[in-house]
């Protein structure tokens, strides 16, 4: 068996993907316009051939995909867990919860998707800021 993607529902198309291509840096692996049904596919990956994540939008939808319409969380490996989360801030996103302990942390999407940042291979020495932070969120 091989894991194949996850499905996110999203409002903003433009706005999710200027969070998943441009902030967290995955590429566009693929695009399904389906004028019939009124929705568009876009399979995002941090590499051809990776595990990808199916955004989902529903052409002119209101409908609001928090609790119960999303999951629990995805999940992406990352080099420097402190350096991640410093150039994610820088652009605007909101650590929900600061990566204290050199191995996790947890931001959001534009859709409310909690987002788990964990650090490659063991986990870097604790380092302020993140050591005093608060948990400003919940995840």
């Amino acid at each position: 068996m091989k894991f194949l993607h996850a499905m996110v529902r999203v409002r903003d198309l433009e706005q999710s993907l200027d969070f998943y291509t441009n902030k967290l840096g995955l590429i566009e692996t693929k695009r399904v316009d389906v004028p019939e049904g009124k929705f568009t596919l876009i399979y995002l990956a941090t590499a051809i051939g990776e595990p990808e994540v199916e955004l989902t939008h529903n052409w002119g939808s209101e409908e609001n995909y928090e609790g119960g319409r999303n999951f629990g969380h995805l999940a992406f490996e990352v080099d420097d867990i402190y350096q991640t989360c410093l150039s994610l801030q820088n652009s605007g996103v909101v650590i929900n919860r600061p990566p204290r302990c050199g191995n996790m942390a947890f931001i959001k999407s534009p859709d409310n998707i909690s987002i788990e940042l964990l650090q490659k291979g063991d986990a870097l020495p604790p380092q302020e800021p993140w050591l005093s932070m608060e948990n400003i969120g919940s995840w």
